[in-house]
């Protein structure tokens, strides 16, 4: 049976004095965008130290990441890592470097782990750049697109540097990845959520490209600066939001409620949407596997252009520094930033959590929400605080979960009468 906000599944377990080790490695591989997105947290938010850092990442960088990668992976008996490139816009590297970090990768973890490639653009210079497919296609890179749904949605912050439309160059990306040539490579599009647009209408324009998953993200805000439609956001909540009382504006969770219910109401699968997927798992005790919900230890680092090891760089949005650690793999491996206190900090389940979160019947569900947009100056840790979108996350688990309810309950005495 499903589980109530109010009847949580068991928290995940403390790590004691383990670390748990990395699968997932970040590869900053390009500094730098041919976008200029209002809501990035590389180049819009806090942290500005993409000034200070190279363009792209040298060889001989990529060369001593692979080979910590293979430490990593023989240490802990790994099978298969994941490597996400990133940016910036990973794709500026050109296929050349592609070519050659693939196969540096793939050949420091031959006969030691499986590398699973992924990589995050907004896939622009797939269109500008007919050697970069192949060169993907080669190493099975998946592709993950960034869209923002409707080209007035997605214009309206994924613009170019000159104020140009972006729009009409990713969509013809995405027609190119989408050919049944190529759409092995399709991993799924990414939307950030802007609450002032229809969210029926955005799902349907994203729906266009049949993507084999949808994430839709919130987008990033602290405490300190809080996200569009959050404004009057002050100061974190002293207790947790109580079942069916009367909350704060929740322009997030109205907008995810109402894609929740055309997409789990849909008479045939559409598509797979994480962050719903993850939430209804949860509610019915099992394990999320990202981030962004549930109380799943982190299992990802980050290395950037220019070899620093760091926490995801989500937390740019919350401080200057606020990714560090002070690591760098020309000094220090995988296995010093596992047990570093920042990671740790990250893999303590429920008791990593301040004690508003918990206090609260949510808690293992929603996991306090993303780790930085927990960030508030006045907390203790800093990153202690409920999430910004503390109410947004309420109304969505119940909203799903009392969806939940109803459909057991229904199929409950649908089996009964049937078994009479």
């Amino acid at each position: 049976m499903p589980m109530s906000a109010t009847n949580a599944p068991p928290a995940a377990p403390d790590s004691g004095t383990e670390s748990v080790p990395f699968r997932q490695f970040l590869l900053k591989i390009h500094s730098r965008c041919n976008l200029a997105c209002t809501y990035c947290y590389m180049y819009e938010a806090a942290d500005q130290s993409w000034r200070q850092r190279p363009r792209s990442m040298a060889p001989a960088t990529v060369r001593r990441a692979a080979r910590l990668m293979a430490e990593h992976a023989t240490e802990h008996g790994l099978s298969e890592v994941h490597v996400v490139l990133h940016g910036g816009e990973p794709l500026l590297v050109g296929a050349e470097y592609l070519e050659t970090l693939l196969g540096t990768v793939t050949d420091a973890l031959a006969g030691i782990a499986a590398p699973r490639f992924t990589l995050q653009t907004n896939g622009i210079r797939l269109t500008e750049d007919p050697r970069l497919l192949p060169v993907l296609d080669r190493h099975g890179v998946r592709i993950g697109v960034s869209l923002d749904g409707t080209p007035a949605g997605h214009d309206r912050h994924r613009r170019r540097a000159d104020g140009g439309s972006s729009h009409a160059a990713t969509a013809r990306a995405l027609e190119l990845l989408t050919n049944p040539t190529h759409r092995h490579l399709f991993a799924g599009l990414l939307c950030v959520i802007d609450p002032t647009t229809d969210p029926l209408e955005t799902y349907e324009a994203l729906l266009r490209f049949a993507p084999p998953r949808l994430d839709l993200l919130l987008p990033h805000g602290t405490w300190q600066a809080p996200p569009p439609g959050l404004a009057a956001l002050t100061s974190p909540p002293s207790a947790p939001p109580a079942p069916g009382a009367a909350m704060r504006a929740t322009p997030y969770a109205d907008w995810l409620c109402a894609v929740f219910d055309r997409w789990y109401g849909a008479a045939s699968r559409e598509t797979g949407i994480r962050l719903f997927e993850e939430i209804m798992v949860l509610l019915l005790g099992g394990t999320a596997r990202s981030e962004v919900v549930g109380l799943t230890p982190v299992d990802l680092v980050v290395v950037e252009t220019d070899g620093a090891i760091e926490q995801a760089d989500s937390l740019k949005v919350s401080y200057p520094g606020a990714p560090e650690t002070g690591l760098h793999v020309f000094r220090d491996t995988f296995a010093d930033a596992a047990a570093h206190p920042a990671f740790r900090a990250r893999q303590r389940g429920l008791s990593g959590l301040g004690p508003v979160c918990r206090s609260c019947a949510r808690s293992r569900v929603c996991g306090g929400g993303l780790y930085a947009h927990r960030y508030s100056p006045g907390a203790s840790p800093v990153f202690s605080a409920p999430s910004v979108y503390c109410d947004d996350l309420a109304v969505l688990v119940d909203h799903i979960s009392a969806r939940l309810h109803r459909d057991v309950a229904t199929l409950t005495v649908s089996r009964r009468t049937a078994s009479r």
